[in-house]
């Protein structure tokens, strides 16, 4: 690791400099190495507080004598590389709003298939996702993959984690965007998921140093980031009071589109979706409406699978096809499917076991099924 970059791990590692005070020093001093440097009297001079500066050299002198070799070493040992902002790799999206964060901790393995950087999209949500959220976010999920979209979520509990999965299950990638130090798995129970997107699904990233704890306080600052990544924010469900509102709201304020699914008004998890699209969000009723406002066109060699017309190449016979149709715009119940298709219910559970193993279909739970 050169000297530039170390300065930029040490400046991350330090407490009390985050984007804006970085940005003002490197300005200033012309990089980091220079401000790292730079004498205590002309820290003074960049509007740092003399607390926060006195305190930031202690820290650096200590940086120096050991401490910042051990800290390299630590992130040597966990396979985690930095990008500062000056490098060329830095995602240009995310270079481009005004609070970027000046260096990126970043773990994952590279693959055949790269991150698409050009073509992000951010899908989020309730932690208290709803089976409709659920098969909304997945339904998605899956077709935006299909048009080659790398998908940008938390890894939090509910809608984050459904994204993540569902990108991961229709071949995807996704990055997940931490609110806490990068060796740190929040919530532990995400940690397959954290494990399946290093490990070649993707990339786990975060802006705050090793052994950072998630505190409440900082996940509007990681929703910067995920907005940040993203061409736009896809709101699949959440109540009026959602984090998914902020991560929305950042994204209108850093010039990216905001997407919104409705949802039943009986829910309390349809109400954020709902309070974006009365505030100017894009309705979202299937990808198209998100392909369309993001000018993207459709060509033949996109995979996309949505309904009888993605599922038509797939199905080989005339139950089968009764079956897709039927189910093309809602889960339905194992006795409702017999009724509504007119098929016998031997025929009717046979077809659908086969479609099962076709990855076209799958059981809702309660048997009730519907499209993947």
């Amino acid at each position: 690791m050169d000297e530039e970059t170390r300065c930029y791990v040490g400046f991350s590692v330090f407490p009390g400099i985050g984007p804006t005070r970085f940005s003002l020093l490197r300005t200033y001093f012309g990089n980091a190495r220079e401000a790292w440097r730079a004498p205590l009297s002309e820290l003074l001079h960049v509007h740092l507080h003399e607390k926060l500066a006195r305190e930031f050299d202690v820290f650096r002198k200590k940086f120096d004598a050991g401490d910042g070799e051990q800290y390299l070493r630590a992130l040597e040992k966990l396979h985690v590389s930095v990008l500062p902002i000056t490098d060329i790799r830095y995602p240009k999206l995310l270079s481009q709003i005004s609070d970027a964060p000046f260096l990126l901790y970043i773990k994952g393995k590279k693959t055949r298939t790269p991150l698409n950087l050009t073509r992000t999209i951010a899908v989020v949500g309730t932690r208290k996702v709803t089976s409709y959220g659920r098969e909304v976010t997945t339904r998605l999920t899956r077709e935006l993959v299909a048009y080659g979209f790398t998908i940008v979520s938390g890894l939090a509990y509910g809608v984050d984690a459904v994204a993540h999965q569902a990108a991961l299950d229709a071949g995807g990638k996704t990055i997940a965007v931490l609110g806490c130090g990068i060796d740190i798995i929040a919530p532990a129970c995400n940690e397959r998921l954290y494990y399946e997107i290093a490990n070649g699904g993707g990339a786990i990233i975060s802006e705050m140093p090793l052994g950072h704890k998630p505190l409440k306080g900082l996940f509007p600052a990681r929703n910067r980031i995920i907005s940040g990544l993203s061409l736009g924010v896809v709101v699949t469900e959440g109540a009026d009071d959602s984090g998914a509102l902020i991560t929305a709201r950042n994204a209108g304020e850093q010039g990216r589109e905001v997407f919104a699914v409705p949802g039943p008004i009986t829910s309390t998890y349809s109400r954020g979706p709902a309070k974006l699209l009365k505030n100017g969000a894009k309705l979202v009723e299937s990808v198209h409406d998100i392909i369309e406002e993001l000018g993207i066109r459709e060509n033949k060699q996109t995979r996309l699978r949505q309904g009888y017309d993605g599922y038509v190449n797939e199905l080989k016979n005339e139950e089968e096809k009764r079956l897709v149709e039927l189910l093309r715009d809602r889960p339905m119940a194992i006795d409702e499917i017999v009724r509504e298709s007119g098929l016998t219910a031997k025929i009717a559970g046979a077809t659908i076991t086969i479609l099962e193993m076709k990855g076209i279909i799958k059981d809702y739970g309660n048997k009730e099924y519907g499209l993947q």
